[in-house]
């Protein structure tokens, strides 16, 4: 498929639309784009009709999932005068910014997924963030780097007011890299990049470039500087790996973030942990309009009936250990004759010996995953981050942690698929069937395909379908490590990193949240994060692996650490960031679905304008409240997005 495909993208453009690229019509409509005044957002599909801001009538929504999107959904429809119900599985709400709570040397912190980046196009996030009045719980990070591990020199962004092509100029200008771009457009093949990388347009764009992966579009003939010094490092800021990423969607990545964004690439950090700053509040938003919040809540089943969806039946104060029977796939990776593993990343089992039960290997102390070791003169598992241990039975040998290692039965198995359901769930267990008008599912992929498991009745079976061809992108690791010193750094306080093994990005968080800017100035310390955003298990099959490997790069990034003491470490590792793989566009949900009281959300939904990461979350969460309002008769919130096509878009 690939190779047909790039047969067909080599194909020399027309006559005709080689003079449209050098035309008076391409030239005019870039020069309208002007320095002095900088192009506004676009707004999608607005009303037309001045229509009743509330629903007006009494009226019910289920929301199952409470990270951004799930969040966004249940606080517009909270304002509108829908009552919300919002579940969560997890202690926290967020999701993929959730934060928690954890000790080191006795002292408070607040950890969570990973530093994010709250970029100035950001445009639908950051309305939510103003109608909050929570502003000032951001700070701007000035500048944003890429630094290589061999042969460019540091890339900076800064804020712009300048579109295409003023921005690739101003780049062009200020890169010290630029006679190293290798862009010859006398070559057909670098023709076509610099069309497809400046004229985005959906579907077009998908059309010629979703079948075929980053990788192998970039195989031959292509700029090799280009794929250095931008295609790489921004291909993996979209947590997918080129060579499982869809190049269609690296083009819509690349329009929203640069060619079709007038504010440049400076972004925000949060002054203080993601939940605080940006969880809590919309939250409380919720709550102040009546709306219901129930977290450690699991879905025991989804019903159908008439094509509808007509209740949703819950367990109140199950958490991770609810009977509620779940699937997962067995590690091929980790699996040995010895030991079965099933899962990845911080969400692994391993099969007992009978094969009769599983153990959960999440420590209970702060989460790492734990591994197989010599503990206590006998077999066992020990965690990497704190040195909790526990024997081969799952009970705690050594601290920090005090709980041992929760325990599960199998009940099935069908291929490399065990369903698995906790030995021991808790004692009270609260049970409550939900009936609402409407049903938002805004859980991640893994969530949204447990859902559907759930189901009762008879699911519409595209929906199925579709839901079943959603895939994860590769895993995502996220180490914290304090240390006794601080250190000079010339670049930006969060920097992407290219060229490393593992290492896709560091950040400085003693310059950036403030009690982690506290500690380090009492201390004298430092706290750095180390990313890597769509790591190969095969390479880093175990959180050790990960520890290891990040520890040594850390050390090569920054040499003068070498000399500090290491006081405590942190590890994050998940699978459950969406993929997009080549040839999933068409196939890939919307909002809308043919059932007519089910909307999705959440960023493995197709969207249809340019948006990535919190921004799509985000804007998913308000496309699905939107479509109910719009069901209703009422207003339907008012949508941003960058300039939805690319000036060379007039080739498609």
């Amino acid at each position: 498929m690939g190779r047909m495909f790039d047969s067909k993208l080599l194909q020399p453009l027309s006559r005709r639309a080689v003079l449209k690229l050098f035309g008076v019509g391409t030239i005019g409509a870039m020069l309208s784009y002007s320095r002095l005044e900088k192009p506004q957002p676009s707004i999608y599909r607005q009303d037309t009709l001045e229509l009743p801001h509330g629903v007006g009538r009494d009226m019910k929504a289920v929301v199952v999932g409470g990270g951004l999107a799930g969040l966004a959904a249940a606080y517009e429809l909270s304002q509108r005068g829908v009552a919300v119900t919002l579940v969560e599985r997890s202690p926290q709400l967020g999701g993929k910014i959730a934060s928690w709570n954890i000790e080191v040397g006795g002292e408070p912190f607040r950890m969570e997924h990973g530093f994010h980046g709250f970029f100035p196009q950001y445009y639908n996030l950051f309305n939510l963030v103003e109608e909050l009045r929570i502003r000032e719980n951001f700070k701007s990070l000035n500048f944003y780097s890429v630094v290589y591990k061999d042969g460019y020199r540091p890339e900076v962004f800064r804020p712009s007011h300048s579109a295409f092509p003023w921005n690739v100029i101003d780049l062009a200008v200020s890169s010290s890299n630029r006679l190293k771009w290798g862009i010859n457009l006398a070559k057909i093949k670098h023709l076509q990049v610099f069309r497809e990388i400046t004229g985005f347009s959906n579907p077009a764009t998908y059309d010629r470039l979703d079948n075929i992966s980053v990788a192998d579009w970039v195989e031959s003939d292509f700029p090799q500087g280009l794929y250095d010094l931008y295609f790489l490092p921004f291909a993996k800021s979209s947590l997918n790996a080129p060579d499982a990423l869809s190049a269609g969607e690296l083009m819509q990545f690349f329009h929203f973030y640069f060619f079709g964004n007038p504010e440049g690439l400076a972004f925000n950090g949060t002054c203080q942990d993601m939940g605080r700053s940006l969880v809590d509040p919309i939250a409380a938003a919720i709550q102040e309009k009546g709306g219901r919040i129930l977290t450690q809540t699991s879905v025991s089943e989804l019903r159908w009936q008439d094509g509808k969806i007509a209740g949703v039946t819950i367990q109140q104060g199950t958490g991770e250990t609810s009977h509620v029977p779940f699937w997962v796939e067995r590690n091929p990776l980790l699996s040995s004759e010895e030991l079965e593993y099933l899962g990845a990343g911080d969400r692994l089992f391993v099969l007992q010996p009978d094969g009769k039960r599983a153990l959960s290997l999440t420590c209970t102390h702060q989460g790492c995953s734990v591994h197989k070791e010599v503990v206590a003169n006998g077999k066992g598992f020990q965690c990497p981050c704190h040195g909790a241990a526990y024997d081969a039975n799952g009970t705690v040998v050594q601290g920090p942690a005090e709980k041992n290692l929760a325990q599960y039965r199998v009940l099935k198995r069908e291929g490399d698929q065990v369903q698995l359901v906790a030995i021991a769930p808790p004692e009270a267990v609260a049970e409550e069937t939900l009936e609402a008008d409407y049903y938002v599912l805004a859980a991640d992929i893994p969530g949204i395909k447990h859902l559907f498991s759930l189901s009762k009745g008879e699911p519409e079976a595209v929906l199925v379908s579709q839901v079943e061809k959603l895939q994860v992108a590769d895993p995502f690791a996220v180490a914290r490590f304090w240390f006794d010193q601080d250190f000079e750094w010339e670049h930006s306080w969060f920097t992407s990193l290219s060229g490393y093994r593992l290492t896709d990005s560091i950040t400085l968080y003693h310059r950036i949240q403030d009690d982690y800017i506290e500690w380090a100035n009492k201390t004298g310390g430092s706290v750095v994060e180390l990313h890597a955003y769509c790591y190969k298990e095969k390479e880093f099959p175990t959180q050790q692996a990960l520890l290891n490997t990040f520890e040594k790069e850390l050390f090569e990034i920054v040499p003068s650490l070498k000399d500090a003491q290491l006081l405590h470490r942190q590890l994050v590792n998940q699978k459950n960031f969406a993929g997009f793989p080549p040839g999933s566009f068409r196939d890939r949900p919307t909002s809308a679905t043919s059932v007519p009281n089910l909307i999705f959300a959440g960023d493995w939904v197709k969207m249809p304008f340019p948006c990535g990461l919190m921004e799509r979350a985000v804007s998913s969460g308000f496309l699905a409240a939107n479509e109910i309002l719009q069901q209703e008769g009422a207003q339907r919130r008012t949508i941003y997005t960058v300039q939805p096509k690319g000036i060379l878009s007039i080739l498609s």
